[in-house]
Order: structure tokens, then sequence, then C-alpha cells
């Protein structure tokens, strides 16, 4: 199945308001579903907080080793989260649905996070007519973060140009909002395809809830949606979500076709690639290619409502976790595959490290790289880039 990935024009860097707030996880429902012990559904004081229709916001990302700490933090002007039924927030419809804390943090015990040794740079694997396999997980405009992490692994140089020869590098979804630069972020993405196919290699990607997000605040702005408890509009939603005003300056249309056209699910070599850890993608098609269709006809159609639901599906998370291994599986046995690796949840919250019962802030556990879960059959990604983890670019088959 082809995927658009195209090259688009160069274009002047502009200076962008960085937006470090902590990501916030929808809990998944249906017959995985996870529910929260009330001391969890707050982890820390200004801590990310959603619900089930997507919108959500979050606390700042600091630290004394972040080089972007002093700089201004949208989390500061945001408008405050209330339990219960808030006021309207300043400049957002009066029918918009304010968001609510729903994060839970369990201790986990089952599972493993896999240490991987950096990888040397990539050569082409002899009788297999392709070269080898990365995955990248969520990168949310820290384009600096991702050309080092892609230079750590030899895949381009050191001007930022592929180096990587017949290597295949598959993006997880997720390239824009919360960070300085998303447009930087996709620019680099389509330029780095038309370069690796150039070498006979392919770099590639998936479409993420936030591709959906800043679509729809594109297209449909302060139209109202049926959130499906109440009133919400895409820009509000992409406001609370982490969105940039210096994106949406620069979002061209060739950055809006590219996206639209991404694929949502793909199987290389026995992994089945998708961005969320849901089993929401069952509900859009019983192969690949019908979900892969589905999601980009109803792209086409151009109705808010329906891409409001699909977004909103694709936000859902941690059906993995916890007794999630047949959800994997449901997953597997529809698609093919013989495990899964996604992004979307960081690892930290995976894991369960982050936060405390009691309500005081604990520090996160240090990521090293992918978190393998669920009876071994999922890959988690999404080393929490936005969270002072780390950007994760990782080869497979994984060295346990």
């Amino acid at each position: 199945m082809t995927q658009g990935a195209g090259q688009g024009p160069e274009m002047e860097r502009t200076a962008t308001l960085r937006d470090f707030r902590v990501p916030a996880y929808v809990n998944e429902t249906g017959p995985y579903a996870h529910s929260p012990h009330p001391a969890e559904a707050a982890p820390y004081p200004g801590g990310p907080h959603t619900d089930e229709n997507g919108a959500y916001g979050g606390a700042a990302h600091t630290g004394e080793n972040n080089p972007y700490a002093d700089a201004p933090r949208a989390a500061e002007s945001a408008p405050p989260v209330e339990e219960g039924p808030p006021a309207s927030p300043e400049g957002y419809p009066d029918a918009y649905t304010p968001t609510q804390r729903d994060l839970p943090v369990i201790t986990r015990t089952d599972t493993v996070q896999v240490t991987v040794d950096p990888a040397s740079a990539p050569t082409a694997q002899p009788g297999t007519g392709s070269g080898p396999l990365y995955v990248v997980g969520d990168v949310h405009g820290y384009l600096d973060q991702l050309v080092a992490a892609l230079q750590d692994k030899g895949l381009v140089d050191a001007a930022g140009q592929w180096c990587a020869g017949t290597a295949r590098l598959w993006f997880l979804g997720d390239f824009t909002d919360r960070g300085p630069d998303g447009i930087g972020v996709i620019d680099l993405v389509m330029r780095l395809s038309a370069e690796a196919a150039a070498a006979g290699g392919y770099c590639k990607a998936l479409m993420g809830n936030h591709e959906l997000l800043l679509l729809g605040a594109k297209r449909f702005g302060d139209t109202p949606v049926n959130s499906g408890a109440g009133t919400a509009t895409f820009q509000a939603a992409w406001l609370l979500n982490g969105g940039q005003k210096s994106d949406m300056d620069r979002l061209q249309d060739h950055h809006l076709q590219w996206m639209a056209r991404l694929d949502a699910v793909e199987e290389v070599d026995g992994y089945l690639l998708v961005h969320s850890d849901t089993t929401a993608y069952l509900d859009y098609g019983d192969s690949i290619e019908a979900v892969n269709d589905t999601v980009r006809e109803t792209l086409t159609r151009n109705d808010a409502d329906e891409v409001w639901d699909l977004f909103r599906k694709f936000t859902k998370r941690f059906s993995f976790r916890d007794d999630g291994a047949d959800a994997v599986r449901s997953l597997l046995d529809t698609y093919g595959g013989t495990r899964i690796v996604h992004g979307h949840s960081p690892i930290p919250y995976l894991l369960g490290e982050v936060g405390s019962e009691d309500g005081e802030d604990t520090a996160g556990p240090v990521v090293e790289g992918p978190h393998v879960y669920a009876d071994g059959l999922a890959i988690a990604m999404d080393g929490g880039v936005t969270m002072a983890g780390k950007l994760l670019v990782q080869q497979l088959p994984l060295e346990n």
C-alpha cells in the first residue's frame, strides 16, 4: 500500500511559542477498560486532565536541565479546569464542554523496560531486499531532539540528510503540538521520505490523533461538534492539547494533504504498527486496507462530527495495560503480525511510576528504551519527550 509522504518546498523558519504541558491520557472504554481508584484521578497538582471525548490540558514541562524552562508556558494562561461544571473559558464558545481530570496511575510489576545499546550505522540485510527496520515514537514538535536521535542511530548525517541507504523508517504519528516546531518536524519527515526513496530505502509515517486534531482545527475551527458530552470545537480542543499558533500560521496546503493521506495501520516484518494503544481501529474495518481506506474516506467527506468521532477514538488509550494481552491479540488476529508497536501513551505512565496516591509529586522513571508489556505482545515507543523523557528511535527486532 502506498503511503503519501512527499517533499514540500523549503520554508523560512519562524519563531515558535513553546508549550511544555505534560500530555494527558484518556482511559480506554469497553471490555478492556480500567476503573481508576479515586485517589488516582489527579496524580499530581496541575497534572494532565482529559475526558473521553479527547480534549485535555496539562502541566508545564519544567526541570533545571530543560533548555526551555524559562520560555513562556501556555499552561500559565490556559483556562483552569475545575471539578464539576465550570464556567466557559475566556475566548471559547459558551457551549464548549470543559474537560475533567482522569489519569489513573497504577504501580506495575508485570512489565519490563528494554534497554538497547546504540546501534551502529545501518547496513543492508543480505538476501532480504531491504534494509533494517526502525520506528520512531511521538515527536510533538521537538525537532532538535528528533534530529539528534536520528543521527545517533546513523539514519541522518550531521547536516540532517538521509545517510542510511536502504534502511526503512516508520514514524508512529503525533508530529505537532506542545513542542516548539511541529511544522519543522513535518517538513523533515517529508524531505527524508524523498531522500530515503532515492537511496533505495523508505521513510513513512502513520496517522496520529494530533494529526487529526490539527486537520480538524484548520478545517472546522470553531464549528460546534457533538462530543457525546455536550458541544465542543476542534479549535478549543487543539488549544487545550498544546496547539501552537506558530504551527497554524505556517501550515500550508501541502502539509494538510500529506497528513490527510497518512495510513492508520501497517504491518511490517511481523510488527503491527499503530499510533494508539486502543482497540478502536476495529471499528473501522476488518483488514489493514479497509481501516486505512475508511479513515481517508472519512477525512474526504469533511464532516466535522465524523472527523471528531475519529479523533476521539484515536485518542483512547491503555487498552493493552493490565490484562490487555487479549486486546492486543484481537488486533493481531484481525490485521496480522505477531507483536504490536505503538506510540501515544508515554512509557512513564504505562509503567505507573509517575505520581502517588497521596497526591505528592514523584520523579518519573528514566526512559532508556522501548517498553515491552502485555505478555510481550506490545512494544510502547512514546518515551515522553514532552515531559522531559526521551524521544525514541529504535531498530527492530529488539535485542533483549
